[in-house]
């Protein structure tokens, strides 16, 4: 196994995500199978109990693992599955060495930082690191070969099942935290551990401009703190607004014991981040990688290692090196001509598709304008996953995405109460929410703004503007309904109102009521599409984006559902719940046939999780071609 490390200095938020998530991108192309691990080291076990506003979402994997956002980059960029194990925080281990030493494991020794917390860091890395990760993007892609055109000849039946070449290991926070000073120690054990041609450190670093000046002193600062812990850079990834020159490199190279100007990489502001593996390539990074790690001694590749770099050498470096519209023009010609592409010698077709969709993101004219209707606005990483997979739906109907935002509260016309926005915020929300294309109201938890989520969905239903519920969007939905259609004028979920007398959504019974952290509905669950068909006849929206799947699995994150005692008259009310659990008895997805709207869904799990670029999530798929008008022709095209 080899281990890529990335750590960060001078300040947090640089993009260490986007920059490990890139470099397994690149090797991919490079015919490597990677896998993904984040340190954080705070104290929490997960990040399932901490505050949107403070941490930003909390992604959630197919084990039900709540982990930080990062651990979504990783899988929407290198098309893998993780487990909550991948998430390493200072409250997972020392939770682990505490009940060790409860049970008696250390034999009566004294337990210490050094080498008891740092020996577990490290075995943790090394088990993980074991775990298969699967999707098709994370497999050894065969070098593009005309008689092989769809590249299956190199899979093998239990392809999925490898252990991947190369583990990525990002370390959160900045060099210099006492927080994650334990974290640098052990990976500092940890490159004896594994040998130095297993082991790579690399550095993110900021590189402001002051004046016209590229500035290296944060840079020279934050090696100085690595190297001071007893780590030393391979590489630096170096950010900033402009392409780094080559002078700033040198100076960077020579006061950071770095080998050579190559090894500073410039990863400046690009038109959009799926650009960042292919400018990481132009730089030769993989090439740095393979003499350092010796990826050539992988077996998997076989001896066809230096082929494939060689092909995406030559190709990246003219997809960079090319700018403006006429010269787009001409790549995207280049990308889009199958017959040269199959030409290609060593190229392999994944990344290919990966730079086709970089190019095609920049070509887009016509706008498509979504609302999302939310409750921690102030912070948009609090819907990370959902404005991605907002993008990638957008990137599948060739549409520019035109984010507009709404605090739910604002569409409350409680003007008495300052947090929920005076006169001005109610009509400036209101108007956003008639100039919109389609709406989405995605999860929160709390009473605030749930009444606007209400409104927002009693709206675009009476007004056939295209609109997804998810999660506590889907439940408000249901209550909407029940009010104004059944007339259950006090109809509510039992989280805000527990005295209902119409509970349509209420508490899960087997739900701890006690303890918060990890006791949801969590993780991976099956969704049966029970009601394929509606009373006119027409057959279910839903189940059309999924491409006619009975049986579709995503992730969940709630402690509520609706009330199945009320399930059967809301159905038959006209708002069909179309997938199910597998007994039947909780309710998943809901919609409105489409002779009544032309794209109404909510569902209760959070497809937002398992989107990705090139394949977006089919609920967030389906609101987009409705909003850009060409769902009917989507539809006439899949029932064929």
């Amino acid at each position: 196994m080899k281990y890529i490390v990335v750590t960060g200095g001078v300040v947090s938020g640089l993009g260490k995500g986007v920059t490990i998530s890139s470099m397994g991108r690149m090797l991919q192309g490079c015919g490597l199978r990677v896998t993904s691990i984040k340190i954080d080291p705070y104290l929490n076990v997960d990040a399932g109990t901490m505050s949107p506003f403070e941490h930003g979402e909390c992604f959630v994997l197919n084990d039900g693992g709540e982990t930080d956002l990062d651990l979504g980059n990783y899988e929407r960029f290198l098309s893998i599955s993780l487990t909550s194990d991948h998430n390493i925080t200072t409250g997972k281990i020392y939770r682990k060495v505490i009940s060790k030493e409860r049970r008696g494991d250390y034999l009566g020794k004294t337990v210490q930082v050094v080498p008891h917390i740092t020996d577990e860091i490290q075995s943790w890395i090394e088990e993980v690191a074991q775990i298969p990760v699967d999707d098709q993007g994370n497999r050894h892609w065969a070098a593009v070969d005309e008689s092989d055109p769809s590249g299956m000849k190199d899979k093998k039946e239990d392809d999925k099942y490898q252990v991947a070449d190369i583990c990525l290991i990002e370390v959160g926070g900045t060099v210099g935290d006492i927080e994650s000073s334990v974290f640098l120690e052990a990976l500092r054990q940890f490159q004896f551990r594994v040998g130095p041609s297993n082991f790579c450190l690399t550095f993110v670093s900021l590189v402001p401009i002051m004046g016209e000046e590229q500035k290296t002193k944060p840079t020279q600062h934050g090696v100085r703190d690595l190297r001071s812990v007893g780590l030393s850079p391979t590489v630096i990834f170096c950010r900033c607004k402009e392409v780094l020159e080559e002078s700033t490199k040198i100076k960077i190279a020579s006061f950071c014991h770095v080998g050579g100007s190559e090894a500073v990489l410039s990863v400046h502001d690009v038109s959009n981040v799926y650009h960042v593996p292919l400018l990481l390539m132009e730089q030769k990074l993989h090439r740095i990688l393979a003499e350092k790690l010796e990826l050539e001694t992988i077996p998997s590749l076989e001896g066809r290692l230096d082929l494939t770099m060689g092909g995406l050498e030559a190709k990246s470096t003219m997809w960079n090196l090319i700018e403006g519209d006429v010269a787009n023009e001409k790549v995207m010609k280049m990308l889009n001509n199958g017959e040269t592409l199959c030409g290609l010698s060593g190229m392999t077709r994944s990344m290919t598709d990966w730079a086709r969709m970089a190019f095609k993101l920049d070509g887009f004219e016509k706008e498509v304008k979504i609302v999302i209707v939310g409750k921690y606005t102030g912070l948009q990483d609090s819907y990370l996953s959902v404005i991605k997979s907002l993008k990638h739906a957008s990137m599948a109907v060739e549409r520019k995405l035109d984010l507009i935002w709404v605090e739910a509260a604002h569409l409350e016309n409680d003007f008495e109460d300052e947090t929920m926005g005076g006169e001005l915020e109610y009509n400036e929300a209101w108007d956003k929410m008639k100039s919109a294309d389609g709406v989405v109201v995605p999860g929160g938890f709390g009473t605030r703004g749930f009444l606007g989520k209400i409104l927002a969905a009693k709206y675009c239903r009476e007004n056939a503007k295209p609109y997804l519920g998810v999660c506590l969007g889907f439940q408000a939905m249901v209550v909407e309904y029940s009010r104004n259609i059944l007339k259950w004028e006090d109809a509510n979920s039992t989280e805000f109102d527990e005295k209902t007398t119409n509970p349509v959504v209420f508490f899960m019974p087997e739900i701890d009521k006690d303890n918060m952290g990890g006791t949801m509905r969590l993780g991976s669950r099956n969704t049966k599409f029970t009601h394929p068909t509606h009373d006119d006849g027409s057959p279910s929206i839903s189940k059309i984006m999924y491409g006619g799947s009975d049986t579709v699995s995503e992730r969940h994150r709630h402690r509520y559902e609706v009330n199945p005692e009320r399930v059967d008259t809301i159905h038959e009310a006209g708002l069909k719940f179309v997938g199910r659990d597998e007994t039947g008895t909780r309710m998943e997805i809901a919609e409105l046939p489409r002779s009544q709207h032309p794209y109404y869904v909510g569902c209760q799990y959070h497809p937002e999780f398992k989107s990705r670029p090139l394949n977006p999530s089919p609920p967030f798929h389906g609101l987009l071609l409705a909003a850009c008008g060409m769902l009917d022709d989507y539809v006439a095209s899949h029932q064929k």
